[in-house]
This record gives structure tokens, sequence and C-alpha cells, in this order.
């Protein structure tokens, strides 16, 4: 009995994030309601309160879990890992709901009890693994450092995908982030290795799954 209750909770609050990102994507945090969100998730003010106590909690859960349904390409590594891992994002920041409501809180930030940076470090960790990786791999120019091109690419791509979303509801955000890297790579990498990169749009393959450092 208690099992079932906790999956039945969890099933709660699963389908409470999901309503809450609907309607922070739709009209961000300001323009959200708990009514609205009651009634796209069909469950009463009890269950909000119970799983995430505010609005704000809610909000929080969104921009901390927004990369909880992504699969990473994991074919390939080093910088072609990297690049392809911002062209699914451009892709997923299309279709993907939770993404994009995380995202805009994210960049939004408005109520000053919402603030936090934590979610722009993680995606800078993620990203920084794979830029370590490509220093094995001896793709990075000697006075390149993984933290800090790291955090400027966050800052790249957050920057490109607002822009994107404002042009064209981020239609060509997939061309705008090929872009970004031609204009960036020259100065991480040798010509060489930049020659043999792909910056097109990739899905993941078959094979890939769920990745253990998504935002749990």
């Amino acid at each position: 009995m208690a099992r079932q209750m906790q999956e039945r909770a969890q099933r709660t609050r699963e389908v409470l994030l999901r309503a809450a990102a609907e309607v922070f994507d739709e009209v961000g945090y300001a323009g959200a309601s708990i009514n609205k969100i009651l009634d796209i998730a069909g469950v009463t003010a009890g269950a909000v309160y119970f799983h995430f106590k505010s609005k704000e909690g809610l909000a929080r859960a969104v921009i901390l879990e927004q990369a909880a349904d992504l699969q990473f390409p994991q074919e390939r590594d080093g910088l072609q890992q990297l690049v392809d891992m911002t062209q699914y994002l451009a892709l997923e920041m299309q279709r993907n709901t939770l993404l994009r409501a995380g995202v805009r809180l994210a960049v939004e930030q408005n109520e000053p009890d919402l603030q936090d940076y934590t979610i722009y470090d993680w995606w800078t960790e993620h990203f920084r693994k794979q830029l370590v990786r490509a220093r094995e791999l001896g793709e990075l120019l000697p006075d390149v450092s993984e933290t800090e091109f790291a955090q400027q690419l966050v800052g790249s791509y957050t920057g490109t995908q607002i822009m994107s979303q404002i042009s064209c509801g981020r239609a060509d955000l997939p061309q705008r982030i090929a872009t970004m890297w031609r204009y960036l790579l020259p100065a991480v990498a040798p010509a060489e290795v930049i020659a043999r990169l792909d910056l097109s749009p990739r899905q993941p393959g078959p094979a890939s799954s769920r990745g253990s450092d998504a935002q749990a």
C-alpha cells in the first residue's frame, strides 16, 4: 500500500510539472496562475502545495528539471559530440515543452525569489566534460580553458536561442547554432580539427538512452 501511494504521489508530481511547464512556456512566470496549471493537470490545489509549496516552487522545479527528457547523441566524441549535443538541443527547443519552459524561466528570472544560477552551472559542467575529452583527443588549442569556454558556450547558446525565438519562434535555431560554431571554433580548435567537424543537426542514434547526467 505504501509503495502504491508513493507511486501515485510521484505520478501526481509529474503531471503537475508537465502542466506547469505548458503554462510557463506559453505565458512565462508572471502570466502563469496556479488555477490554470490545476485546470490542465486535473488535480486539486492541495497537490500543488504538497509537492511544490508555491508557484515559485513549481517554477524552480521546471528550471532544474528542464533536461529530464533529453537523450543526447552518444555515438561520437570530443568536439563533435559537443556540436551534436548543441544541435540536438536546438531541435528539442522546437518540440520539448519542459526544456523550453525551463529555459524561458531561467532566462527571465524576473522575480527576486526565483533567481538561481544553478542550472547554468549544470549546463557549463555538462559541456566542460566534453571539452576535457576534446583535450584528451588533441582537439583544443593549448591556451584554451575548458571551463571558460564552456561558460562562453552556455552564454552564446542562450543568446542565440533568444534571438531565434524572437525572430521566428526558433524555426531557424539549428542554422543559427551552426553559424555560432563557425565563429567560435577558430578560437579553440586547430584548422585541421575544424575541417572534419559536422555542424549540421543530428538526432540520437537507436543505441542512445536517457543520459545519466540529465537533471533529475
